[in-house]
Formats: C-alpha cells, structure tokens, sequence
C-alpha cells in the first residue's frame, strides 16, 4: 500500500494537516482558501501567539477538554482527567460540549 492509499499517512488526518493546509492555501478537497479568510486567519492567530499564558497544566487540560469532548463520553473523560490529577470538568464544560 502506498502513501497515498494509507488511511494513516493521509494529509487530512492528524494534528498538522490543518496547518499544513493552510500553509499551502489549499483545502482538503484541492480547492484554494480565500485570500480573505487566509488573513483573517493570520491576523487572529497572531494576536493569539503574543498572549500571555498562564501556564501549561492549564493549557493542556484546556485542550484535552475540547478535543476529548468530541471522541470521549463525558463520564469517561471526566474519571482520565481526574486520574491524571486534573480538575474533574466543569458545569460549564459538559454543557457546552456535552449538552447540545
């Protein structure tokens, strides 16, 4: 099996495929992405990238949360974050993205 042809090595999957399709300016599906959106885009992540943080356990359990939500049951991911010594997951968490 080639490449190409792997499910695993495909350039939509994974956590830099969005990145790299936006380096590129093109979509997944060949199609250019605006010049407007790849801007705005820019723009925003740069105001993103001179923010202070405030720590990285946070910004871990942030990302784990949002991403976890969306292949995770809520009472599973829950008990990993706890387990991994995290705070358990917020009111506001499981509303938002548990709760649609």
């Amino acid at each position: 099996m080639s490449a190409d042809t792997n499910p695993v090595n495909s350039p939509t999957k994974g956590a830099d495929a969005i990145d790299a399709a936006i380096a590129s300016g093109i979509d997944f599906d060949g199609s250019p992405i605006p010049p407007a959106k790849l801007e705005l885009y820019s723009q925003v992540m740069g105001l993103e990238a001179n923010r202070q943080r405030s720590g990285v356990s946070n910004t871990m359990r942030s990302r784990i949360v949002r991403i976890g939500a969306k292949h995770i049951p809520q009472a599973e991911l829950n008990q990993k974050l706890v387990d991994a010594g995290f705070a358990p997951l917020k009111d506001k968490e499981i509303a938002f993205f548990y709760n649609k």
